[in-house]
């Protein structure tokens, strides 16, 4: 049977873009938000365009951070997808115009970190970049260290600041790229997977990323 797959509509992200992008991976996808749905899929893909303030408080008033928390307790996998990676982290800091204050909104903490914006000669970071995954890598498996990934961003995590309390429980999976300084590009953390790059706008590499993930559903 093919695995059932939600994407999550909160109101941010181009929901109809990831739906055919995972519909390519021969995954029963849906779009809805609907919790009981999203909490019952096989796998919860988590999308997000935008402000980070904006986005995180969309995901609240619909109850995302809720069922993200709750899949991941359960062990049930989710992926988050550009602002839907950020939102993951602990907070994001994002400044409104050159006159005003940086201001700092919380996010799901599933993570520690703080999203904040690129120190890069051009931002927004618009266009094409390799990665460098991680040794073990699932979600870049098979898949040319030479591809690229398209990006669209100003902000990301510059920082990781995850450390594993035990040997018992593996360190993250972290992807990293460059865009005048490194940024964590992806994210493997047991059930819970992220992408600062759009996977459904990457094409054929795009493509292998979700299949991959897909794969482990």
């Amino acid at each position: 049977m093919s695995s059932r797959v939600v994407v999550l509509d909160y109101g941010s992200g181009n929901l109809r873009s990831a739906q055919r992008a995972m519909e390519r991976t021969g995954a029963d996808v849906t779009v809805t938000s609907d919790p009981r749905v999203a909490l019952e899929a096989d796998g919860l893909v988590v999308p997000g365009v935008g402000a980070f303030s904006a986005c995180m408080a969309s995901l609240k008033a619909a109850g995302g951070d809720r069922v993200i928390g709750r899949r991941v307790a359960g062990g049930r996998p989710v992926l988050g997808i550009c602002v839907g990676m950020q939102v993951l982290f602990d907070r994001g800091v994002e400044q409104a115009d050159v006159h005003s204050e940086d201001r700092a909104t919380e996010g799901c903490g599933e993570w520690p970190g703080t999203v904040e914006r690129l120190k890069a000669p051009v931002v927004p970071h618009m266009g094409w970049n390799t990665v460098t995954p991680p040794e073990g890598t699932r979600l870049f498996a098979d898949i040319d260290p030479e591809e690229r990934f398209y990006f669209v961003h100003s902000y990301a995590v510059r920082h990781w600041e995850f450390v594993a309390s035990s040997e018992r429980i593996p360190a993250p999976r972290v992807t990293w790229a460059e865009h005048g300084e490194p940024f964590v590009a992806a994210v493997e953390n047991g059930p819970l997977s992220a992408t600062q790059f759009h996977p459904e706008k990457s094409g054929d590499a795009g493509a292998r990323v979700l299949a991959n993930w897909v794969a482990t559903l």
